[in-house]
């Protein structure tokens, strides 16, 4: 029998590519073996098809950010594996407006930024990207951060006015916020940067207290119409 070897050994010998144009050849998705796309240069083959596709490029993957629409109480983020179990292919909105292809390398090594508390749904994002990690993480430009409330209870008079203006609670000056009534049981509160149990103390000070709690916009970016467990990619023109 052939002796296994690489893939990516096995492909820079068939096309007469160096070894490193083919591990970005497999890594890019361009690569197929018996008519399967795989992406691992490390795959051992022996004497499999492999086929190198039309209009393969022997580039870099550009890392990606992802958003998801996180449920209430999903198990937090560990791990790499943890984040990629959560961001699985069949998870991705089947309407992502921005065509990428998907890779394997886009589901590793992300850092999981803003993070939501257990009980919270609503936008999360991961990213690759250096760029967005700063943006995200940098706290000397606070992003506002957008959250719909349900909350139950009789609010303090002019209690929303409070929030705005900077209110107390259990021994702490809690951030300001900008809070509007969405209905009769739906809050709108915006503020910069929440610590995790801020915005629930800030409905707590005013009388009210908090059912459910859906983040739905950092920075410019919204949530908008991604369903809920579903992921998409960042768009190449979209800013936090």
């Amino acid at each position: 029998m052939t002796e296994p070897i690489r893939l990516s050994k096995r492909l820079a010998e068939l096309v007469g590519c160096s070894r490193r144009e083919a591990e970005l050849y497999i890594e890019g998705g361009w690569v197929q073996v018996d008519g399967q796309t795989v992406e691992a240069p490390y795959f051992k083959v022996q004497t499999q098809r492999i086929e190198l596709l039309p209009g393969a490029r022997a580039i870099e993957t550009p890392p990606v950010t992802l958003l998801m629409h996180k449920a209430a109480g999903q198990a937090p983020v560990i791990d790499s594996a943890s984040v990629q179990h959560m961001l699985g292919e069949a998870a991705r909105w089947p309407e992502d407006p921005t065509w990428i292809a998907p890779l394997q390398r886009h589901l590793a090594r992300h850092t999981e930024l803003l993070p939501l508390e257990p009980d919270m749904s609503g936008l999360l994002v991961f990213s690759q990207q250096r760029e967005v990690i700063r943006r995200l993480s940098d706290s000397r430009n606070k992003l506002e951060q957008e959250y719909i409330v349900e909350v139950a209870g009789e609010p303090e008079t002019n209690g929303l006015a409070l929030l705005d203006k900077g209110i107390g609670h259990r021994g702490r000056i809690l951030p300001r916020a900008k809070a509007s009534w969405q209905n009769e049981t739906r809050l709108r509160i915006v503020l910069k940067e929440p610590q995790p149990g801020d915005v629930r103390q800030l409905c707590e000070a005013i009388g009210l207290r908090v059912i459910a709690c859906k983040r739905i916009r950092i920075g410019r970016l919204s949530m908008a119409k991604l369903p809920l467990g579903n992921w998409r990619y960042l768009g190449e023109h979209e800013r936090f």
